[in-house]
């Protein structure tokens, strides 16, 4: 071969190869370019941060989305009525961790908003990174719980003095939903079992009637698995055979344990993504909320994890149904944990907030 055909031939080569490596064409909807509004949520703490990694990388790949910022805090007794407003206008909202006191004081405003947008459905996905070495292999999981009722229903008083009564209320009408909401998401997504975790053994109406509704929604999906656990097995089986599990459903308290216990076993509640999702409205917003907000020193030193946050602003490019911007998010954050390079603390580095995000920019296609 002449030495003047040899950059044509790599040229050809090379073309080969971005072809075999593309996913089939995305044909959009004329429109479906146009930017889309997301009202962020900066948040207490390590919030900002991490929030404003995400700005830095939307900006770098020039997706198509812009934020409008409302300055919200835990300590607040609710939230603004422009911020609710803002959400259901744009339909989709990022949010950093909002800090809830423990005790007395204020409501969450976590649960305020999750019950005002009806968001009754939450979404962690726990899986292994490559590059980053966990206990555990094969580990993918994602764990749907029930977010508006059960344990967080806010139903507590003083019966008398020294006695505290604290309802836990199961509806069928929203078990079913998240059940239905579990089952879809397998069928959409190609899993291939779901397990509901419930502890009806022992609150045998409460938890009975949840289990009534998966099984009856099961029914509709017979090519899915469907199978119980009780929650103590569950956390059991969890620490010590993760890789069995595929889909999670649960009712609220439990589903917040299982989510975190999951999260901590694939590689920290600082990598994993999530969100929580209603029939019209999304909160996107870390997986694990273990951490969430971070601590003095972290923030001080400015070296909190912009990674879970970053996936979950790939899955709302998705939910956005912007894909290619997903996948380059996400295939750049992925690479660059993959290299090892760049880690915050948590990881195993020491590197800051900033310098990882520097490091997703450099590494996107």
């Amino acid at each position: 071969m002449s030495r003047r055909a040899l950059p044509i031939f790599k040229h050809i080569l090379s073309s080969r190869s971005t072809t075999s490596t593309r996913s089939v064409t995305y044909m959009p909807r004329p429109g479906d370019g146009t930017p889309r509004a997301v009202t962020l949520i900066p948040g207490d703490g390590v919030g900002p941060l991490v929030t404003g990694a995400v700005e830095q990388v939307m900006e770098a790949m020039h997706a198509p989305v812009y934020f409008e910022k409302y300055d919200i805090h835990g300590d607040m007794k609710t939230v603004p009525v422009e911020v609710i407003e803002s959400i259901k206008k744009n339909k989709v909202c990022l949010k950093g961790g909002l800090k809830t006191p423990v005790g007395g004081g204020v409501s969450s405003l976590n649960v305020l908003l999750r019950k005002e947008l009806d968001l009754y459905a939450s979404l962690v996905h726990c899986f292994n990174l490559e590059g980053l070495p966990t206990r555990h292999d094969n580990v993918d999981i994602v764990v749907i719980r029930e977010n508006t009722e059960g344990e967080y229903s806010g139903l507590e008083h003083e019966v008398v003095p020294g006695v505290v009564e604290s309802l836990k209320v199961i509806t069928k009408f929203c078990s079913e939903r998240i059940a239905k909401y579990a089952f879809e998401y397998a069928y959409l997504n190609n899993r291939k079992k779901v397990t509901a975790v419930h502890k009806a053994n022992i609150m045998k109406l409460a938890d009975g009637l949840f289990l009534e509704s998966c099984r009856e929604i099961a029914s509709k999906y017979p090519g899915i698995q469907y199978n119980e656990m009780i929650v103590d097995n569950c956390s059991m089986q969890l620490v010590s055979k993760p890789e069995q599990f595929d889909v999670m459903v649960t009712p609220n308290l439990y589903g917040n344990l299982v989510a975190n216990t999951a999260a901590g076993i694939a590689g920290g509640t600082g990598v994993m993504p999530g969100g929580n999702v209603g029939a019209d409205h999304a909160i996107f917003e870390q997986g694990a909320s273990a951490g969430n907000v971070g601590n003095e020193k972290v923030l001080e030193q400015k070296k909190a994890n912009p990674v879970a946050l970053l996936l979950s602003s790939a899955m709302m490019l998705r939910h956005l149904q912007f894909p290619s911007f997903a996948d380059r998010l996400e295939t750049s954050v992925k690479r660059v944990i993959s290299e090892g390079k760049y880690r915050t603390k948590d990881l195993g580095g020491d590197c800051t907030t900033q310098e990882v995000v520097d490091a997703v920019i450099a590494n996107l296609d």
